[in-house]
């Protein structure tokens, strides 16, 4: 097909947000996490516009009247009401594909709740609602039954499609298919023509099944972007030292290695329950010429904002405070869906 998934940095519409709200696994810390909602959409609102899906109308209200209260330009707000379970858009969020004549097709995969760990019925018709309500009417629209999830994958320019076999081959996805089948669909439904599996690295707290975008994601010019773990004691430690030489042992369609750039280790952070939370700067956002750091309040944050930077020369990086957001087990990347230019009305 000549339908190709786009490439992250390519020139974007808006950012897509699922708002957190009281019948959410968020409800304890609302007010921890509605303040890093707020702030991503003042950085997103200076360079594009930011779609907000709210669950109700009474939650678009108290939406704007945060964003109004802080001054964020409201033109630059979208708002879609839609009922939803939680907030990852990532996961639930569309996925857009272009011709090479511009054209775009949605591509609505299932959401399982990342193998039906969780309830995720009201997050699978979103994206419907996304089409119903400011879908650009020349985007077509297309219903998949493969089971996806965008934090899953990463694509480059050139249509190497990037994953785990952790979680595209896990049985709680699609059982009845097998990895040739698997790859046969994305390369239908998602144009890709080249596939790199990752076989090593996970986060301790993670509950995607190791989805890639928290481990290695894809820059352009064939660099490969990755979380080090350089602490020989840490439970990470093994399997982030596999996963690194196997990103070594990867080649380009030139016969050549990808370009590397590593992305440091932070510090273990814990919940009050002791569990390991799972803090990755991998889980960056790219945005029209800025790219959005995660950062913890640890020693490292300044120096993966730097290596960032070092990967996406021709944007401004800058780095973002998401320890609220690692609480639910997820990060920046994770709360986030891009919509390339030509996706809204």
């Amino acid at each position: 097909m000549s339908f190709r998934l786009l490439p992250e940095w390519a020139t974007q519409d808006a950012i897509m947000l699922t708002w957190p709200h009281k019948n959410t696994d968020w409800v304890d810390i609302l007010s921890d996490v509605e303040p890093v909602y707020v702030t991503l959409c003042q950085h997103i609102s200076q360079v594009q516009k930011v779609l907000i899906v709210a669950h109700s109308d009474a939650l678009k209200v108290h939406i704007f009247t945060l964003l109004a209260e802080a001054d964020v330009d409201m033109s630059a707000i979208v708002f879609v009401v839609a009922p939803c379970n939680d907030t990852w858009a990532r996961d639930h969020g569309p996925l857009t594909t272009a011709n090479p004549s511009g054209d775009l097709r949605v591509v609505d995969f299932v959401f399982n709740g990342w193998g039906n760990k969780y309830a995720a019925d009201l997050d699978n018709n979103i994206n419907k609602q996304l089409a119903a309500q400011v879908m650009n009417k020349q985007v077509a629209f297309h219903s998949s039954e493969f089971v996806l999830e965008g934090g899953g994958i990463e694509i480059n320019e050139s249509g190497v499609l990037l994953s785990t076999s952790e979680c595209l081959l896990n049985p709680n996805r699609n059982p009845t298919l097998s990895q040739t089948q698997i790859e046969a669909t994305l390369s239908q439904q998602l144009g890709a023509h080249a596939f790199l599996w990752v076989d090593h690295g996970y986060l301790a707290g993670d509950d995607t099944d190791s989805h890639i975008d928290t481990l290695v994601r894809f820059a352009p010019n064939n660099t490969l972007v990755y979380v080090a773990c350089d602490s020989a004691d840490d439970e990470h430690f093994n399997a982030l030292t596999a996963m690194k030489m196997q990103l070594e042992s990867f080649i380009t369609a030139q016969g050549k290695p990808y370009n590397l750039i590593p992305l440091p280790w932070p510090k273990p952070i814990f919940n009050k329950d002791n569990e390991r939370l799972p803090a990755t700067y991998a889980n960056y956002l790219i945005l029209n010429n800025t790219v959005l750091v995660p950062i913890y309040g640890d020693d490292h944050d300044s120096l993966a904002v730097q290596q960032v930077q070092k990967a996406y020369p021709n944007h401004t990086a800058i780095g973002i405070d998401c320890l609220a957001l690692i609480h639910q087990f997820g990060s920046l990347h994770c709360i986030t869906m891009q919509l390339p230019r030509g996706f809204l009305k």
